[in-house]
């Protein structure tokens, strides 16, 4: 299936370690055709470390999509009503972010643009990387993982003997998660031998 001319929401969250593996992918989409627009939570917007300055990221993020960020929960508000997507992404997505997708809360930009998709029906693709995933926030992504309409690009453990609990996306196959969530199909195998990509 060709993205070619799709509307795609990318939501961009704090786990700042996981952009360099973001931001190539986020160029295929546009180089396929795709229309993205880039949404940012307060914490990308405001966070200086030593991965980059937020305001940095930000320019990058407009450059590469050709659209000024979504930075403030109006603004992300059209995206169900008025301006609907083809699918949302959000990627990374933190233990932050996912504990309060997981419990209704929309308390970013994020998470708004999540929530308009979801009352249209449309596909939430998530790319998870977080520390606690299999720690207390394990629960949130299982929960995660049995709603309607929640894809994730697929995940495993990063660090298996120094972060037990640590899990992320494998980012690369994000394209590949938009296609089959847009089709209504989770893009299988969903847990993957993430460290491995390491070697």
């Amino acid at each position: 299936m060709s993205l070619k001319g799709k509307r795609i929401g990318f939501g961009l969250t704090g786990s700042h370690c996981t952009y360099d593996a973001v931001f190539p992918e986020i160029e295929k989409l546009v180089n396929a055709g795709a229309e993205v627009l880039p949404v940012v939570t307060f914490t990308v917007q405001s966070t200086d470390t030593r991965f980059g300055k937020g305001e940095d990221w930000i320019t990058r993020i407009e450059e590469l999509t050709g659209h000024k960020v979504i930075d403030s929960i109006v603004k992300a508000e059209p995206l169900g009503p008025r301006i609907p997507l083809d699918c949302m992404v959000i990627a990374p997505m933190t233990g932050n972010t996912m504990s309060k997708f997981a419990n209704a809360m929309t308390d970013s930009p994020v998470l708004m643009a999540a929530k308009a998709t979801l009352r249209n029906q449309k596909p939430v693709v998530v790319g998870i990387s977080t520390n606690d995933a299999l720690g207390l926030n394990g629960m949130n992504l299982m929960k995660l993982m049995a709603t309607k309409n929640i894809y994730f690009i697929p995940f495993g453990q990063d660090d298996p003997v120094k972060k037990p609990n640590s899990m992320v996306a494998r980012m690369t196959m994000l394209s590949e998660t938009i296609e089959e969530a847009i089709n209504g199909k989770q893009l299988q195998p969903v847990l993957v031998e993430r460290y491995k990509d390491q070697d």
